[in-house]
């Protein structure tokens, strides 16, 4: 079983395999007090890598977009039986070197968690591989809107598909979460997340 707490924002805490802890980009919300195995950060705005905030296991690895991406080439990496593959994520305020989005191979289950991006050349790619949820930001300011996210949806394909980073932050931090934005997003097998609230995915 897997399960992912939305801490809100851009901020996600996932358990699986036999009680492997990711963060993804730590910032928003609570629930950091559980030891992490790994943390995981897609680009190095103050709102997404804010790595001193999880607890962490000894051996736990910090990896970077700058360990995925590297000459151009999005790289794969595995730590015990967790796997992360980078993929493409950039827009007019994100550089495409400077960003990455990452799917999570979890034993059975797949993730993919976009970052900060608009629609992107690999998003297609993704339709043939059965993820089991993605997260696709709806902010419309710094990344795509609900619109768009909702036709990189359709291209996606996810068995669900959660709305995150939704409203801009501070560096001391604000609202992570918006319902009325979430249901703005109107997609097939749209699961809204409210922050501080976790999803299975048995």
């Amino acid at each position: 079983m897997t399960e992912i707490l939305y801490q809100g924002h851009g901020s996600l805490r996932i358990t699986a395999l036999e009680g492997a802890v990711i963060y993804i980009d730590p910032f928003a919300g609570k629930g950091y007090d559980v030891p992490a195995d790994m943390i995981l950060v897609t680009h190095g705005h103050f709102d997404h890598n804010k790595t001193s905030k999880p607890a962490k296991k000894d051996g736990c690895v910090i990896w970077t977009y700058r360990d995925f991406l590297v000459d151009g080439k999005y790289l794969t990496k595995t730590l015990g039986r967790v796997t992360v593959r980078a993929l493409e994520a950039y827009n007019k305020n994100h550089r495409k070197d400077e960003c990455v989005g990452f799917v999570l191979m979890l034993g059975e289950k797949k993730v993919y968690v976009a970052g900060d991006t608009s629609k992107t050349d690999m998003m297609a790619s993704l339709a043939g591989e059965n993820l089991d949820c993605a997260f696709l930001p709806i902010d419309g300011k710094y990344n795509m809107g609900p619109e768009e996210a909702a036709e990189c949806a359709q291209l996606i394909q996810a068995k669900r598909v959660v709305p995150y980073h939704m409203v801009p932050m501070t560096p001391l931090g604000g609202k992570g979460f918006d319902q009325k934005r979430a249901e703005e997003f109107h997609a097939e097998n749209r699961v809204i997340l409210p922050a501080g609230k976790t999803l299975t995915l048995d």
